[in-house]
C-alpha cells in the first residue's frame, strides 16, 4: 500500500453504482479511504481549524472549568495526558474537546448529553455545529453506498444512526518538547465507532498499519477528508470491512516544534442498536466472529479500556 484509495464524492450523485464499488472495495482492502470533491465548504473547514487553535490557546485554568469528571470525556474538555491507547503503556500527547449531537427538547436517549460551550469563545459553538452537521451528512452518504455494497437496502443505516451519540473531537497535539519521550501523539489504535471522518490535519504524522505489517504514512490530496471503518462496523460486517490500526507519530524536525490540530468526527449507532453480524457477511470461510452487543454497551466497554471511564 502506497497510500489509501481516493474516492470522488461526485460519483455519489452521477454514478452511484460505481461509487458503491469504490467505497466498498476501498474499505474491504484497507479500511481507509480519502474522500475528494466532498462538498464540505473549504472555508468552513479552515475556519473550524482556526477556531480550534483559539480554543486550545485559552489558559489552562479556563479550559479545565469545562472538564466534566465522571462523564468519560463525553462532552467538554479532556486535559492533556488523560487518554491512553488500548494496551499502551504511556498516555497520548494530546488534549481535546467533545461536541455531541445538539438536541432541542427531550433527547431520544439519555446518552445524548447537553453540550458544553466555552463562554470565552462564542464562535466555537456555531463553527463546531456547522462542521458537525456537514460531516454527519457526508458520513450518511458513505453509509448509503456501504448498505448497497453489503446487500442491504440503501436506507439500511438511516434509522440506526439518526440519533447516534456521534462525537466531534477538536484535537490539539502540542509541540514535542522532550524528544526522548516514550509517548506518542496518539498510540496505535482502532476506532470504536461506525465510521470516522477526519478533517485536517495540516501537519504530517498519521500512519496506517498495512496488512504486511508495515506502517504507511497517509499522504492525501489537499482538501480530502479521510474516512475509516470503526470497530462497530467491523463487528456488524463480521470483519469483512476491517477496522484498521492507525497512529499519530511524533514528527521529525521542524514539525515536532509545532502544534498539530485536527477534527475527527466519530459517527456512532443509536445507543440501543444491537450490533449483530450481518448474515450476508457470514460464510463457511468466514464464520461468525463476535457475539451481538448493543452499541452503548460496546462503547462503555471500550471507554474503560482507554481510560476515559474509571470503574
Amino acid at each position: 500500500m502506497q497510500s489509501i484509495p481516493h474516492v470522488d464524492m461526485r460519483r455519489y450523485q452521477n454514478d452511484f453504482d460505481a461509487f458503491t464499488q469504490d467505497v466498498g472495495n476501498g474499505y474491504e482492502k484497507y479500511g481507509f479511504i480519502a474522500l475528494t470533491q466532498h462538498g464540505v465548504d473549504t472555508a468552513l473547514i479552515e475556519r473550524a481549524l482556526d477556531t480550534c487553535r483559539e480554543l486550545f490557546a485559552l489558559p489552562e485554568d479556563v479550559k479545565k472549568q469545562y472538564h466534566r469528571p465522571g462523564q468519560g470525556g463525553a462532552r467538554g474538555y479532556t486535559p492533556f495526558g488523560t487518554e491512553v491507547a488500548k494496551d499502551a503503556k504511556h498516555v497520548d500527547l494530546k488534549e481535546f474537546w467533545h461536541v455531541g449531537r445538539e438536541v432541542e427538547g427531550e433527547p431520544a436517549y439519555p446518552q445524548l448529553l447537553p453540550n458544553v460551550w466555552p463562554q470565552e469563545l462564542p464562535k466555537f459553538k456555531d463553527d463546531m455545529l456547522a462542521i458537525y452537521a456537514a460531516l454527519d451528512n457526508l458520513g450518511n452518504q458513505v453509509l448509503e453506498a456501504l448498505s448497497v455494497y453489503l446487500g442491504q437496502p440503501k436506507d439500511f443505516f438511516r434509522n440506526k444512526v439518526n440519533n447516534g451519540n456521534s462525537i466531534l473531537r477538536p484535537l490539539h497535539y502540542p509541540p514535542i518538547i522532550d524528544e526522548d519521550t516514550p509517548s506518542v501523539r496518539a498510540g496505535a489504535h482502532e476506532d470504536i465507532n461506525v465510521l470516522t471522518l477526519l478533517v485536517g490535519s495540516r501537519e504530517p504524522g498519521l500512519e496506517v498499519l498495512a496488512k504486511d505489517g508495515t506502517w504507511v504514512p497517509v499522504t492525501i490530496i489537499e482538501g480530502a477528508i479521510i474516512c475509516n471503518v470503526g470497530d462497530m462496523l467491523q463487528r456488524l460486517t463480521n470483519h469483512v470491512l476491517p477496522s484498521t490500526t492507525h497512529r499519530v507519530v511524533n514528527p521529525p524536525a521542524p514539525f515536532n516544534e509545532k502544534s498539530r490540530y485536527s477534527i475527527p468526527f466519530f459517527l456512532h449507532f443509536n445507543p440501543d442498536v444491537m450490533i449483530t453480524p450481518l448474515e450476508s457477511c457470514i460464510s463457511d470461510e468466514n464464520p461468525q466472529r463476535d457475539e451481538p452487543i448493543t452499541a452503548d454497551d460496546y462503547l462503555m466497554q471500550r471507554l474503560r479500556e482507554i481510560g476515559l471511564i474509571k470503574d
